[in-house]
């Protein structure tokens, strides 16, 4: 056998011999094996999690495919700064950390020292009539996006984001790299009524009707945000410094979607956190083959469902390490 069978088949072992009847914890016994292999150590530490929120604006926010107004972007960083927004209230209930990255954000920097600054540009083009980014700029995302996810001495990662009009950015994204159709992915968003859903949808169809068939990493330029495109960098920064990455909603999905395009091995660091409300996420996880561990109604992003499956993965790090096996705990196994 080869060495990496051999640890599936002690870390099984390990598993099956804790105090329970075999497979009595179910998908948390999935996750244990996850994040063991994924550390490739039979007794995996979660010990500490950090969610980074990227932040960015978007040039087809001016053709109307948002409720909200694209000075929101800056308003909510300026919120996340000051501790007020639901991922900083989940980061603070779970003991995760939090910062805030200015990936592109409309108007002057932030001059902030509490905000790192790794803005590419203020906003992305308006990917309605031309690409959304340049090739060097989406290099330039991808690549700080991988330093900040490989930088620091975490357990696992998750990944928020914040700009006006990116559920439209990550729907194109899915709809170029998946080939499901926008009627499926296009989504409401901040709350668009259902003649804004209609125009939305629209306007998407004309969008895509600009390019044909393309590659993830060329999709991400022509469609994608800087924020989306840094977070798709940061995951496989993490993939490659063995953190489990804690994968929220619809926006991250699409960046989940992107960096396994990009480098198929880091899908086995993915732990997808939950099933957002938001359409077309369903068809995005199935096209990756992820089961959300949690199914709670959400659509607001921010890494906030991210944040509430912490818990579930040192959960399942814990049983394995602190759970005691029959022959600890002098009970019988098996027959």
């Amino acid at each position: 056998m080869t060495d990496q069978t051999t640890f599936a088949t002690d870390l099984q072992r390990k598993i099956d011999m804790k105090t329970k009847p075999l497979g009595a914890l179910g998908r948390i016994e999935d996750l244990a094996v996850q994040i063991a292999m994924v550390q490739g150590s039979l007794s995996p530490r979660m010990d500490n999690c950090q969610l980074t929120i990227f932040a960015a604006d978007h040039g087809i926010a001016a053709a109307g495919v948002s409720a909200f107004p694209q000075e929101v972007t800056r308003q909510m960083v300026l919120n996340f700064l000051g501790k007020g927004a639901a991922a900083n209230v989940f980061a603070a209930s779970t003991g995760a950390a939090l910062r805030v990255v200015d990936a592109g954000v409309a108007g002057e920097p932030f001059n902030d020292p509490n905000l790192i600054d790794r803005r590419i540009a203020p906003a992305t083009l308006n990917f309605l009539n031309g690409p959304a980014m340049t090739l060097d700029q989406a290099d330039e995302a991808l690549e700080k996006g991988r330093v900040l996810g490989a930088d620091g001495d975490w357990d696992a990662v998750a990944f928020g984001e914040m700009g006006i009009a990116n559920t439209s950015s990550a729907a194109m994204l899915a709809h170029k790299i998946t080939k499901v159709g926008l009627d499926v992915l296009t989504g409401r968003g901040t709350g668009l009524d259902d003649p804004g859903l209609s125009a939305k949808e629209e306007i998407l169809t004309q969008a895509a009707a600009r390019t044909g068939p393309l590659d993830a990493k060329t999709a991400l330029l022509e469609y994608g945000g800087f924020e989306i495109a840094m977070m798709t960098g940061a995951m496989l920064g993490a993939a490659d410094a063995r953190r489990v990455i804690l994968v929220d909603g619809f926006i991250a999905t699409a960046a989940a979607l992107v960096a396994t395009r990009l480098n198929p091995g880091v899908r086995q660091s993915m732990v997808f956190a939950h099933k957002s409300q938001e359409q077309g996420h369903a068809a995005m996880l199935s096209a990756l083959d992820a089961a959300p561990l949690l199914d709670l109604q959400l659509r607001l992003g921010e890494g906030t469902g991210a944040l509430l499956a912490w818990p579930l993965v040192q959960a399942a790090a814990r049983m394995l390490t602190d759970m005691a096996s029959f022959e600890d705990a002098g009970i019988s196994g098996p027959a």
